[in-house]
């Protein structure tokens, strides 16, 4: 297996370069953590991205919760999209559900279209979706996608664990099924007791927010803290 990747939420420029000093592969880069992480302004993506040389996904979402809104809220992020890839972001987050807990294709593929060929990955909606699978398969072949972040459960890596290796197992295979081929990147209470057990089962990628401030939401992020995970993940595993 390759080295694991080890992404971690920044909020601005102090959170990315306190990452990359810590060890972290990549940011995912977001304001407002008490709506979950929404859009940040052009700004700080430029700001963030002229201090460090990570790569940077920039989450795209206007409000909090999963639905992307009316016509008018939609055409407003289509166009903050095309605004940070003209500011030059490579990389997004996104994932939206209708009413019914269905992806809703309309706004996802319209978000696809305004990032213009960037790898993006669906979020943690697939936690909340009806039905994973489902999902997996309807947005099969859509253009960038490469990465679901999930926990396996809206309520966490500890009630999703089965759920997360289960998957993990199905994109093992040497021709993924439909819906498999994207990388799974766990993230969503997501602790270091959790990392032997899902490496073990062929996760190759971990996010943290939370757990890279041992201060809270109020503090930055702590470059400490993080090497303490890209050490873990550097751990050789035992030899079964």
């Amino acid at each position: 297996m390759s080295r694991p990747i080890l992404e971690v939420i920044a909020l601005d420029v102090a959170d990315a370069v306190a990452a990359q000093s810590g060890g972290a592969d990549r940011l995912e880069l977001v304001t407002d953590m008490a709506a979950d992480g929404l859009t940040p302004d052009h700004e700080t993506f430029a700001a963030i991205r002229a201090a460090v040389s990570l790569p940077l996904r920039v989450m795209l979402r206007a409000t909090d919760g999963f639905a992307a809104g009316d016509t008018a809220a939609l055409d407003a992020l289509c166009e903050t999209a095309r605004a940070l890839r003209a500011e030059g972001a490579e990389e997004f987050v996104l994932g939206f559900l209708d009413d019914g807990g269905q992806p809703d294709l309309a706004a996802v593929g319209a978000l696809v279209e305004a990032v213009d060929g960037a790898s993006w990955t669906f979020h943690r909606a697939i936690d909340h979706a009806a039905d994973r699978d489902a999902l997996r398969k309807r947005l099969a072949g859509l253009p960038g996608l490469d990465t679901y972040l999930t926990a396996g459960s809206p309520r966490g890596v500890d009630e999703g664990l089965a759920t997360l290796l289960a998957e993990a197992a199905r994109a093992a295979d040497p021709v993924p099924e439909p819906g498999y081929g994207p990388r799974i990147m766990v993230g969503g209470g997501l602790q270091l007791k959790h990392l032997p057990m899902l490496r073990q089962g062929g996760v190759d990628a971990f996010h943290i927010g939370g757990a890279a401030r041992p201060d809270g939401w109020a503090s930055p992020v702590d470059a400490a803290s993080v090497t303490i995970w890209r050490e873990a993940l550097e751990t050789p595993l035992p030899v079964r």
